[in-house]
């Protein structure tokens, strides 16, 4: 397949991006090279594939391994974004940009609407224009807020956010289902569940707290140190989004209303956990 990536220098997507091209598939991919962290690491796994940094400015394409083809595009302006995806024109999009963190969505909350909000309407609004059925998308375990059943199900109800990182995960779920059920795109929900490995983002908190180790400084404990975390490596993380992309849902008409539950409906539509399961 043609799979154009969103988000492909991040720590998820750069992965994901070198898989895809590992099996073959025909990858686009894209990024706006925020600095919610150092840019220089996203920079860095570009240049893992093929994607040199003098070669990357706005309307440019920069060719990598494999013919992979990157540009430097923001999804919060759905005409750059349009300009990719109609030259392109792929069979499937894993959506894998958005304004990631939990805390920073406490002090910038503008950010995650215009990111996680706008742009991911940008992206289903485009593959309803374009004809792409197939989209795989980044959810988050954070939905789960309030919720204290565990272990958590998809099954479950998500109607309590504690963040508002979580809720525009929970409105992308949403915004999905309903353009699943209207125009028939097939779309899969992510819910990461703390996602580690090489490159991984310094933000989270094993970077963090090897970072502080290093320079002799405290480890700071949140909660009071009571919490868990379900920490899952990155091959399983992409082993799982590869599979998702090459096997979209369908549509389930034996599903009545009554049937209905968070995850799944008569649309082309799920939500799938992405995790160890087992927190420490």
């Amino acid at each position: 397949m043609k799979v154009l990536v969103t988000g492909a220098a991040g720590f998820i997507g750069y992965h994901v991006t070198k898989r895809l091209i590992r099996e073959g598939h025909d990858v686009v991919a894209i990024d706006s090279l925020n600095e919610y962290y150092d840019v220089s690491l996203k920079y860095g796994r570009l240049e893992e594939l093929g994607i040199k940094a003098d070669e990357i400015s706005p309307g440019i394409i920069s060719t990598g391994q494999n013919g992979l083809r990157f540009s430097l595009v923001n999804i919060c302006h759905k005409s750059d974004l349009e300009r990719i995806i109609s030259e392109e024109n792929p069979d499937a999009i894993c959506h894998l940009a958005a304004q990631a963190g939990v805390r920073y969505s406490l002090s910038h909350p503008q950010e995650y609407i215009d990111s996680n909000i706008t742009g991911f309407l940008n992206i289903l609004e485009l593959c309803r224009e374009y004809g792409i059925l197939n989209l795989s998308y980044a959810s988050s375990s954070s939905v789960y807020g309030l919720n204290r059943d565990q272990p958590f199900s998809v099954s479950q109800n998500v109607d309590h956010p504690v963040s508002l990182y979580a809720a525009s995960k929970k409105s992308n779920e949403m915004m999905a289902h309903a353009y699943s059920h209207l125009f028939g795109i097939q779309t899969t929900g992510m819910r990461f569940f703390t996602v580690y490995g090489p490159w991984g983002r310094p933000d989270m908190a094993l970077f963090r707290f090897v970072k502080n180790i290093l320079e002799g400084k405290p480890i700071d404990l949140y909660n009071n140190g009571e919490m868990e975390r379900d920490f899952t490596y990155i091959d399983d993380i992409v082993r799982s989004i590869i599979t998702i992309i090459e096997n979209p849902p369908v549509s389930d008409e034996t599903l009545s209303d009554f049937d209905s539950q968070p995850h799944r409906s008569s649309a082309p539509f799920t939500i799938h956990n992405f995790g160890h399961g087992n927190p420490v």
